[in-house]
This record gives C-alpha cells, structure tokens and sequence, in this order.
C-alpha cells in the first residue's frame, strides 16, 4: 500500500469560531484517534489535494511537530455548498492491531459474457477489507475472464491473501455481465 508523507501542526484553540478562523487561513482542522491517544492538529488544503482526491487508499505518514504517527483516513467531511473540505479525522494503525479500509475494485481479463454481447457491470467499487496495515493490497484484483452472460461474483467469491478478510455481506453483489437486448435476440435465433 502506497504511504502519503504530511505535515500537521498541533492546535490550541478549540470549538466552532477556532476552526472557522481556521478555514479561512487555507488549514482544515483534524483529529487522529488511537492507542497513544487523541490529538487534535491543522494541515494545510493545498497538502491534502492527493490524498483526498484519488481512487486509491494509502497510509499516512503524520509529522506533528516531530511526532511521528502512521494513520488511515477515517472520514472526511465537506461543506455541504461549497463542497470545500471542512473537516478530516484519521485512525492510528500499527502493525500489531488490524485496521477496516475500503479498498478500490479493479477487474482484469475480458468476461466471457461480454464476447457473447453482454455488458460487464461493477456494482461495487470498494470493497472493506480487514487486516493489518502492512499486509493490505493496493487494490483488489478479480479475474472476469470466465464469467459467462446472466453470472456474477459476490463478495464471498473474491479471494484474498492470507490474513485479510472481506467485512461486506458475502451474498452482495461485486461485478456482474448483464444480458443486452442484442444478446437476448442472438440467444433466440440460435
């Protein structure tokens, strides 16, 4: 998994008019949560562009004034107009604890399905996986290549590494070949 570096300076001053002033400024207010405690700190809008804008997950690197922390983003919260980032809370990982991220879906290989006039759909884009953070993949890669038309893969089909485990509802829907109405005609004159 890929590890985004950023900078944070500690906060002193709390509360709704704090954070506002804040904002002005170009800093967005954030807390981490874990075992070495909670903490509240400011990072600048222009340094956290790549991480929250971006397909992929990836673990953070915190400098909080010389305090070094590694995180996953817990949740991010925007303005509900302007849609300008507002607000972002991390959870500590370690390499001793597992930690829950949702991970990006990419299928590979050309489905069956689809060269008998099907359509590939996927239905989920992320998928939550468990595991500690050093053994969490990039993405979560499933071969479609033999999923013939009108089949699916639920979550209970994709396979993982040893030690990581799928935390979504086993009987949901991952990617699936749709029948066309072309294939449905071809399928009748045969």
């Amino acid at each position: 998994m890929k590890t985004f570096e950023l900078a944070g300076t500690l906060r002193s001053e709390y509360g709704k008019k704090a954070a506002k002033g804040l904002r002005k400024q170009d800093q967005v207010p954030c807390n981490i949560y874990g075992a070495n405690g909670n903490q509240t700190f400011t990072v600048n809008v222009a340094d956290v562009r790549k991480l929250i804008y971006t397909p992929d997950t990836q673990i953070v690197a915190l400098d909080l004034e010389g305090q070094k922390r590694m995180a996953v983003v817990k949740e991010l919260q925007f303005h509900p107009v302007k849609e300008t980032l507002f607000h972002i809370d991390f959870l500590e990982v370690t390499d001793k604890k597992p930690v829950t991220v949702e991970i990006p879906v990419l299928l590979s290989g050309h489905a069956a399905g689809v060269k008998a006039g099907g359509k590939l759909r996927l239905n989920m884009r992320k998928l939550k996986v468990n595991g500690l953070y050093t053994q969490l993949p990039d993405r979560v890669e499933i071969d479609v290549t033999e999923l013939g038309l009108g089949k699916k893969i639920n979550v209970q089909d994709v396979k993982l590494a040893e030690g990581l485990k799928l935390m979504n509802a086993p009987t949901l829907c991952v990617a699936e070949v749709k029948a066309t109405r072309q294939s449905a005609q071809t399928a009748a004159a045969e």
